[in-house]
């Protein structure tokens, strides 16, 4: 008996495998796109110092920063500039004509400012303290914002504002005048 032979491969045109084939393809593109956009972790850089250390960096074009002796912070180098404080003393010294704008958040206080020099220290306690030297900022609590010009301070915790006076320039970050 013979056995018939096998026919040749045949290709016939579909309309519908082809739509089909050309939406996954153009799904697994899409997803691709999509991780590589929304996958970009933010730029973030720890900043810490030990006792009796003391550092000073530019963390940004146009915006010096100066930690204290057992401090730490984190910075998110991505516009707008955007900085944590954990522990400890910070000064920021913000050129007037820099792009960037310094966002601090101090617990669930934010901080902002442009164009100024400033110190932040937090407490322990949660009350914590910002002094101006040059410019303004604003703090946003829960129950307002308020503005600190230059040449005052205040206290401040996650409630409100308390002892917003006017302050000497060699009182804004005392422990800057020792390094």
């Amino acid at each position: 008996m013979l056995e018939p032979k096998p026919e040749p491969f045949k290709f016939v045109f579909s309309w519908r495998r082809f739509l089909v084939h050309c939406a996954i393809i153009s799904g697994c593109v899409m997803l691709g796109l999509m991780t590589w956009y929304f996958g970009k972790p933010p730029s973030i850089r720890f900043y810490e110092t030990k006792q009796e250390e003391q550092l000073t960096t530019a963390i940004a074009a146009g915006i010096d920063m100066a930690l204290d002796s057992s401090s730490s912070i984190a910075v998110k180098v991505e516009p707008p500039l955007q900085v944590e404080l954990f522990k400890g003393n910070v000064y920021f010294d913000i050129d007037k004509n820099s792009p960037n704008q310094l966002e601090a958040k101090v617990g669930n206080v934010l901080i902002k400012g442009s164009g100024t020099r400033c110190s932040i220290q937090m407490s322990k306690k949660g009350n914590n303290h910002v002094a101006v030297a040059d410019g303004h900022i604003k703090i946003h609590l829960a129950s307002g914002v308020y503005q600190i010009n230059a040449f005052e301070q205040a206290d401040f915790n996650d409630d409100g504002i308390s002892q917003h006076r006017l302050i000497a320039d060699r009182n804004i970050a005392p422990w800057r005048s020792l390094q």
